[in-house]
């Protein structure tokens, strides 16, 4: 857990570090305030498109050999991206980027299934969930801060170095395992057999809703307290990513409520949570949009890690391909929802793209609903 601790720290740290340096980039290179955003959605795209193959891979070689390769072309290119000359050419390298990156989320929750008895998987999965907050949590702060009084591209690099420093203490930390998995049925099979099973095509789905819809309102909000009537700074704005807390608590908490409720109505209560947070954050009061944030982050991650624990559980045969089936729908959500939810802001501003997210999340929350109404009901479908 310790080893796995440091590999979610680089990982997501470098994944997200430049989302609270956005206006910063878009001013450095001409860019909308949507364009801004694939420097976020580029290596996201790259880790949707990268978890199946890993996981694929996995399958032959070992899942710790497989997220050792990971996090070390993760670490070089994530060195490379800082000082790329152009926007395209960063894109491109973010996106190469995410690709590596996507070995860790592809083998991070298969790897836990198969060495964690069932019943504690749920706090386990909890624990690496909390570890990835932390990582993105730090990343997002330490670019910001660094950025303010150093420029955009010194405060990624201070993120990758810092990635470096965390790759290296996995690679020392983590141990091998005596567990080898067969190669197993084919990626495509057993992405198609997954598909086809509707309790994890949900999870999937609400991957997609919830992820897109949290990326949009972090990427997006950050241009909100820039204006008026607030009025912030980058170093300022950085400070807010501190939300993240409530989602690395509420991580571990929602498993222990799941201990004696319904994962499901666990996990519709922290949607509603995130509607409520989203509310709030449309307030012209900064107190105010920082409850709502802090709310909005721990329905989030509640929500987040229920799924992540649920997938495995309602897979079949093909269990191995589901928790990366998932992320690929939870990074393509971020991708192209964080990318919808800038035109909304460009056309309506923040609250077009309030409007956007909360949608999303609405429609997660029916999809559970309804799951759950036609396999038996709520406090029974995942008994």
């Amino acid at each position: 857990m310790i080893a796995l601790f440091c590999a979610g720290l680089a990982t997501f740290a470098q994944l997200y570090s430049p989302q609270g340096l956005l206006p910063e980039i878009a001013r450095a290179y001409g860019v909308g305030e949507s364009a801004s955003s694939w420097a976020v959605g580029a290596a996201t795209i790259g880790v949707a498109l990268g978890v199946l193959p890993w996981a694929r891979l996995s399958d032959r070689v070992g899942r710790v050999r497989a997220m050792r390769w990971a996090m070390v072309c993760a670490m070089v290119i994530g060195l490379i991206a800082p000082f790329a000359p152009g926007f395209v050419s960063m894109i491109a390298i973010r996106g190469a980027e995410g690709v590596a990156l996507a070995g860790l989320p592809a083998i991070a929750v298969t790897a836990l299934a198969e060495t964690i008895h069932p019943r504690a998987l749920g706090a386990a999965v909890g624990s690496y969930v909390a570890g990835t907050t932390l990582g993105g949590l730090s990343g997002r702060i330490v670019a910001g801060l660094a950025g303010d009084p150093l420029g955009w591209r010194w405060g990624m690099a201070t993120v990758a170095v810092l990635a470096a420093v965390a790759t290296v203490a996995f690679l020392v930390l983590i141990p091998p395992t005596a567990l080898r998995p067969g190669p197993g049925m084919s990626m495509v099979r057993a992405t198609l057999q997954n598909l086809r099973t509707p309790g994890v095509a949900v999870l999937v789905a609400q991957g997609f809703l919830l992820m897109g819809g949290f990326v949009a309102a972090y990427n997006y909000l950050t241009f909100r307290l820039e204006q008026a009537p607030f009025g912030l700074s980058l170093a300022q704005v950085s400070w807010l990513f501190l939300a993240y807390l409530a989602g690395a608590a509420t991580s571990r908490w929602v498993w222990r409520i799941a201990r004696r409720r319904a994962p499901t109505a666990v996990l519709l209560g922290c949607v509603a949570v995130m509607l409520v947070g989203l509310a709030a954050t449309l307030a012209p009061r900064l107190p105010i949009v920082i409850l709502g944030l802090v709310l909005f982050t721990g329905g989030f991650f509640g929500a987040h890690s229920i799924a992540s624990g649920l997938i495995s559980r309602r897979a079949g045969e093909a269990r191995s391909q589901a928790p990366p089936l998932y992320n690929l729908g939870y990074y393509a959500g971020s991708s192209l929802l964080g990318w919808l939810g800038g035109l909304a802001f460009a056309a309506w501003g923040w609250g077009g793209t309030a409007a956007t997210i909360a949608a999303a999340a609405a429609l997660a929350g029916l999809m559970a609903w309804g799951y759950a109404r036609s396999n038996g009901g709520i406090a029974a479908v995942d008994a």
